[in-house]
């Protein structure tokens, strides 16, 4: 073999290398988005269940606003569906792997999240349009509807 034919044969070598490189920092990137999707959609669920209970409790109704978050949760599922299917089927052994709790004698231990900077309650969040006290990761007001 002449030199010219091992350097050719290294630079196709070396640029099939920097392609499956390039190729897994993308999956790993849809990856991260999928999670964060999975995250905004559990704590959107959560809210649209918090919104519910409270006005169920209060004897009072707020169908637009509930309508918004079912709104917000269709989009971000469809965003979800959108990451998962240009993931190919990889996607749905990560999603599974995340909704599964770790095994028993797995040496994996699942801790309490703590809140280590708690806010006095004189920083509560409020709507901007009524001056309601809402949560901080509240994306709607539970009074008057309000996008904050």
């Amino acid at each position: 073999m002449d030199f010219n034919k091992i350097k050719e044969m290294g630079l196709e070598y070396a640029e099939k290398g920097r392609n499956a490189a390039m190729d897994l920092a993308e999956r790993g990137r849809t990856q991260a988005k999928i999670v964060s999707e999975q995250t905004k959609l559990a704590r959107a669920q959560r809210q649209l269940g918090a919104l519910v209970y409270s006005l169920a409790k209060g004897n009072e109704e707020n169908q637009p606003l509930v309508d918004k978050y079912i709104e917000m949760i269709g989009s971000i599922e469809a965003n979800l569906n959108a990451l998962k299917e240009s993931l190919g089927p990889a996607a749905e052994v990560i999603t599974h792997d995340l909704d599964e709790e770790p095994a028993e004698g797995s040496g994996i231990t699942v801790e309490p999240t703590v809140e280590k900077d708690k806010k006095p309650d004189t920083d509560k969040k409020t709507c901007p349009q009524c001056g309601a006290p809402v949560s901080e990761d509240a994306l709607f007001c539970n009074k008057c509807g309000a996008q904050l």
